[in-house]
């Protein structure tokens, strides 16, 4: 019986190590400063390109606000 669960017991021993240095990776990562100073973007802090803004995010009208300006368009023509 110990040789029929030895590959499972090697297997999860294996998959545990590898689980352990995901996770020390995972939290010595930095987190990037975004929306930091009331950006909405990442700002570069180093190099030739110091302070310029990258990744602005915008965000596109909702269709229902659209569908309701259309709608007041009609009303104001008298449709």
């Amino acid at each position: 019986m110990i040789e029929r669960l030895k590959d499972l017991i090697a297997n999860n021993f294996i998959a545990k190590k590898i689980q352990e240095k995901n996770n020390i990776l995972l939290r010595s990562r930095k987190e990037v400063d975004i929306n930091g100073n009331g950006t909405s973007g990442y700002t570069i802090k180093e190099g030739e390109h110091k302070g310029t803004v990258l990744g602005h995010i915008k965000k596109d009208s909702s269709p229902l606000i659209d569908k309701k300006k259309e709608e007041e368009k009609y009303n104001e023509l008298g449709y």
